[in-house]
């Protein structure tokens, strides 16, 4: 006998969303029922071109199994509020809400209800993250840089946008969060001035057991970078998460050059093959689809409600630190 998809629904039909629709309409582990969007005009030729019904009202999510919430980002908050005590289980795109204390919050309820709750960190489902974290040992630096061209569209700054992804990379890679925080914004732009969302976020972690982590963040520049290096005591790991490899460097001798002036280095590069190739939102959705089959209770859920709000308190003492 075999078992109903889960209907799910679809909150935003903007850039990310339209990606959402289609990487839901093409599982074949979940059924696409329907998709939300205040703009009728876009909402209705996006669910048609994936095969979805449109609807502007947020009570209709009390027909569907799950919701994935891909809107502004000062509207989750409101909407997953809602959706959760709908008692339906929730993938919000990232960040969770636009402030700390109210991602807290949607944590706390979700766990009170028992739902599973998944938080868009997408470069977690990276094929090169994934592949990193099959061999990476115990880390004690992260140095990250996510740098990409101004995007006018966006209206909150640089620390929930970008600077979140890394953070919580680096989390990942040393283990635990951070026991200190500091963090330096600048503000460029005359519209980010304007609206006071930060265009160049730096943050610099110290964790317990004294690994470092120093990350990047800005909308000011000319072209697209996402570079995070990991070093371990014997070897440095860099991740190019847009090309998506990885390249291993193990320092092994100096010696005095051959014409006795300066000197030379001897470094083995290994290049490891990437074994995941599957796209990342897909994977994220997979991963959100294996949690619903886990069910509420199961140690896999928690793991991952758990593993939503480091990241999020991290970005929050750096914006405490950078504006005081």
């Amino acid at each position: 006998m075999t078992t109903a998809k889960p209907r799910i629904a679809l909150v935003g039909a903007g850039m990310m969303g339209s990606l959402h629709a289609r990487v839901l309409s093409q599982s074949d582990r979940a059924d696409f029922t329907l998709l939300v969007e205040q703009r009728a005009e876009i909402g209705k030729e996006i669910a048609e071109r994936y095969g979805a019904t449109y609807t502007d009202s947020i009570d209709e999510l009390a027909k569907v199994d799950a919701v994935v919430i891909a809107a502004a980002t000062e509207a989750h908050y409101d909407i997953a509020k809602q959706v959760l005590e709908m008692g339906k289980p929730l993938l919000v795109e990232k960040p969770l809400a636009a402030t700390y204390e109210q991602s807290a919050e949607l944590v706390e309820t979700s766990e009170r209800l028992g739902l599973p709750l998944v938080c868009g960190f997408l470069e977690r489902f990276n094929p090169a993250i994934l592949t990193a974290k099959q061999f990476i040992g115990e880390v004690v630096q992260v140095n990250a840089m996510r740098h990409s061209p101004f995007v006018p569209r966006i209206k909150t700054g640089v620390a929930t946008d970008l600077l979140i992804h890394d953070i919580d990379l680096a989390i990942g890679f040393i283990g635990e969060a951070p026991s200190a925080v500091k963090g330096s914004f600048g503000f460029f732009q005359p519209q980010s001035k304007e609206n006071k969302s930060e265009d160049s976020a730096d943050a610099t972690m110290s964790f317990a057991h004294g690994a470092l982590a120093t990350i990047s963040a800005s909308r000011i520049s000319q072209r697209k970078v996402r570079q995070i290096s990991v070093l371990e005591l014997d070897r440095l790991i860099e991740i190019d998460l847009l090309r998506r490899d990885i390249t291993i460097y193990r320092h092994v001798a100096d010696s005095p050059a051959a014409d006795g002036v300066g000197y030379k280095q001897q470094t083995v590069i290994e290049l490891p093959t990437i074994m995941q190739s599957a796209e990342p939102l897909a994977a994220q959705l997979n991963h959100f689809l294996n949690l619903l089959e886990k069910g509420a209770g199961s140690t896999e859920v928690t793991a991952e409600r758990a593993a939503i709000l480091p990241a999020h308190l991290a970005v929050h003492h750096a914006t405490v630190s950078a504006l005081g």
